[in-house]
Formats: structure tokens, C-alpha cells, sequence
């Protein structure tokens, strides 16, 4: 794989964003989601990002859709306008390659130009492999939500992480 390109998302990306998405379902460690999502269920969500402020970017590697990462809106308040939640979704093929320490790299980089001045991730509890990706560029665990989520019978914790950028 060659190096990794960002580029804002367009309507037209969104199927591969929904197939990445749903790649990640079965696995029980990224979404509370339980089963696929559908691309017209996405489009609200999809809407709700712009190149400004709250970026959503494709990754691209060797002209190939690698991943997808977003920022979204905390909680919706005006006072919350420089905070927001990162979500990093790569294929399946380019999972454990070192990509995410590049994607992450990049958000931290842009962020403050975005006016953006805290970031926060969400993620289970026993999603070691994201936990420690956060926590390698200086992601504090901030809070925990203990059994929030029941997985296949399973209760699953999540952990906030967080780091100011700006």
C-alpha cells in the first residue's frame, strides 16, 4: 500500500463508507450497531458533516478506498462547538497495518484549524487495539460508562478518551 490520501467525502462515497461500517459489526469491538446499516439510513448522518468544521474524509491509498474518518458533534450545544467525537473506520484489508497512527496524526494536525480544541473518542472498553492507538497520541481516559451496551448477551463498558488540541 502506498501512502495515504484525505479527501472530503462526497454523496457518491457514502456505499463504501456504509460497506466499511458494516464490515466492523460482526467483530463486536467498534459499533453498538448490531446489524448492517443501510446507505439511506446514513444519509442524515452524512449531511450532518461539511469540509469546515466537521470533516468527514475518505482515505485513500494507491487510488483505493483504504478508510473513512469523521467529526462529529458533541452532544449538540452551541457551547460544545470545539469539541468533537473522531471515529476512524478502515477495510478489513488495511486493519493492524499502521494506518490508524497515520489517520490519527492527520485529525490531531488539522484540527485546530477546523476551531476545533478538544478531541474525544468513544470507544468498548475491551477494544484494547483502539484504546492503545488513542492512547499513544496522548488520549487521557476521561470517563467510563460501565455495562452501557449489551453485545450477543454480553454487558460492554465504554470508555471516553480525550485530548485537548488547541
Amino acid at each position: 500500500m502506498g501512502e495515504l490520501k484525505f479527501r472530503n467525502a462526497d454523496l457518491k462515497d457514502l456505499e463504501k463508507i456504509v460497506e466499511i461500517y458494516n464490515s466492523t459489526i460482526p467483530s463486536r469491538m467498534v459499533t453498538a450497531d448490531t446489524e448492517n446499516v443501510s446507505v439511506e439510513s446514513r444519509k442524515e448522518w452524512f449531511e450532518e458533516h461539511n469540509p469546515e468544521t466537521r470533516p468527514l474524509w475518505i482515505i485513500e491509498s494507491d487510488d483505493e478506498t483504504v478508510g473513512w474518518v469523521s467529526f462529529s458533534s458533541f452532544y449538540g450545544r452551541p457551547a460544545y462547538n470545539g469539541t468533537v467525537e473522531m471515529s476512524i473506520y478502515l477495510d478489513e484489508s488495511c486493519r493492524g497495518k499502521g494506518f490508524g497512527k497515520k489517520v490519527m496524526e492527520y485529525c490531531i494536525d488539522r484540527a485546530p484549524d477546523l476551531g476545533i480544541q478538544t478531541l474525544l473518542g468513544f470507544i468498548f472498553s475491551h477494544n484494547e487495539a483502539s484504546l492503545k492507538l488513542f492512547r499513544n497520541f496522548g488520549f487521557e481516559d476521561w470517563g467510563m460508562f460501565p455495562d452501557v451496551a449489551v453485545l450477543d448477551g454480553v454487558e460492554r463498558s465504554l470508555t471516553i478518551l480525550g485530548k485537548r488540541v488547541g
